[in-house]
């Protein structure tokens, strides 16, 4: 029972997701990028406290507060270059190309783990990293082979999604998830408002809409989804669970049709399905050699 109310609460956490990046657009129409992530994070980082100083017990079990305090800050470094990047190309590109790219991070992350623990990427995992760089070309490159500001913007967002979800499965094993969150948060919003700061964001000329899009970004979109995640996370297994937490392309599409009438080509749907494909594949790779291992060590 638990299992199923588990695999529900991913799912509801994909259809919130999904409705993050229509707020995030309509949020731009008044304010800027670095705006809507102070203010996200902020909210986020106050509410994460808050929580985090409810669970005193998970602090005073903690031994090593500095190593804690240095995941949470990296952590919180990826975390806001992902949003950053992806906030930023959304003023480029479409909420539902921005959805599906956004997306890759699932296929990126194996390489991450290659690259920094030695860990063998399966067969899988490179079938679904051709076939999401084939989706990309599908969805986001134009007639003369050239990928669009807010397109490429958005990859690089993916990358810094993809460190996050490194980050954070290596450093959840050592430390408790609440002070994790709570630093990860704070980390973002100081980042978030040195950036206004640079980039000469300080006017706030702010439209209702803008504000109820950012609250929703900050209370539910970012602090009720992570803590959702996190408790779904206990009883699914991360390979399932990365597989329901991409559906917040298909959401963000939909939600972005219905709501902000985007127009979707017959190439945009194909390129879509082909990266949901690619990130589905990927996700099973590492269970198919987890059956394959045990197989072998049966013989």
């Amino acid at each position: 029972m638990k299992k199923w109310l588990a695999i529900g609460g991913l799912i509801l956490v994909t259809v919130i997701w999904g409705g993050g990046f229509v707020a995030s657009d309509i949020a731009l129409e008044s304010m800027k990028p670095f705006q809507i992530m102070m203010v996200r994070f902020l909210l986020a980082s106050v509410l994460m406290g808050v929580i985090s100083r409810g669970q005193r017990k998970s602090e005073e079990k903690l031994k090593d507060r500095a190593g804690a305090i240095k995941a949470g800050i990296l952590m919180g470094v990826t975390l806001f270059m992902g949003f950053a990047f992806q906030i930023i190309g959304l003023q480029y590109t479409t909420p539902s190309k921005n959805a599906f790219l956004t997306a890759l991070n699932v296929v990126i992350v194996p390489f991450i783990a290659f690259v920094i623990l030695k860990k063998k990427i399966g067969a899988k995992g490179i079938i679904g990293a051709v076939m999401s760089v084939l989706g990309v070309a599908l969805l986001s490159l134009n007639g003369n082979f050239t990928l669009s500001l807010g397109d490429g913007l958005t990859l690089f967002c993916a990358v810094g999604f993809a460190f996050q979800i490194f980050f954070t499965s290596e450093f959840v094993k050592k430390y408790p998830a609440s002070v994790l969150n709570t630093i990860q948060m704070f980390t973002a919003f100081v980042l978030s408002a040195i950036s206004l700061m640079i980039f000469g964001e300080n006017d706030f000329q702010v439209t209702i809409q803008g504000w109820l899009s950012a609250l929703y970004l900050g209370v539910v979109s970012t602090t009720i989804c992570y803590l959702l995640q996190t408790a779904c996370q206990k009883y699914i297994d991360e390979t399932k669970a990365a597989i329901i937490l991409s559906m917040e392309s298909v959401f963000g599409t939909i939600f972005s049709i219905l709501i902000l009438h985007e127009v979707v080509t017959v190439r945009m749907v194909i390129g879509c399905a082909v990266i949901l494909a690619a990130v589905i594949i990927s996700n099973m790779s590492e269970t198919s050699e987890k059956i394959e291992d045990k197989e072998i060590c049966k013989i």
